[in-house]
């Protein structure tokens, strides 16, 4: 259990490293496209994508590095590839979830879109489907990527 509970910490750390970089990436893409007259959705999805493209990158060299437990029978391509693969799962679901947030609650209701910026919708609906993402990257990385005999080791503590 202890081992497990250090590589939460771990996964976090590498987590919030990768967030900075996304979050970062997402609002000064998204801010630039809307600068040039772009409207909100698009240039959300867009920064979005960017964020998190360029995040994934960064999260697989830092999470096989200090993470999980690289499995042996597995090489490096096709564990980049399945990493990928997991990845672009999860950008969907990022995606997914800022898209609602600003046809609903951006779009759809005429009292945030008075009171609140496109900014500050995009950074919010950022914020929640990071969090959803996190869990979903977790369970199935540990799941698709890591060697099986850690869960055994840390079963013997």
């Amino acid at each position: 259990m202890k081992k497990l509970i250090e590589q939460i910490l771990k996964f976090g750390v590498v987590g919030v490293v990768c967030f900075g970089i996304d979050f970062v990436i997402t609002l000064a893409v998204a801010a630039l496209l809307r600068g040039a007259g772009m409207e909100t959705k698009p240039a959300a999805l867009i920064g979005a994508f960017w964020g998190f493209t360029i995040s994934v990158i960064v999260n697989y060299i830092l999470s096989m590095k200090f993470v999980f437990v690289r499995r042996e029978d597995m090489d490096r391509k096709r564990e980049f590839v399945i990493f990928v693969i997991l990845s672009l799962i999860g950008l969907g679901l990022n995606e997914l979830i800022i898209k609602l947030a600003i046809d609903v609650a951006y779009e759809g209701v005429a009292w945030i879109r008075d009171n609140l910026s496109a900014g500050l919708v995009t950074a919010g609906a950022k914020i929640v489907a990071t969090g959803i993402v996190m869990v979903y990257n977790f369970i199935t990385r540990k799941i698709f990527l890591e060697e099986k005999n850690t869960a055994t080791e840390d079963s013997h503590e």
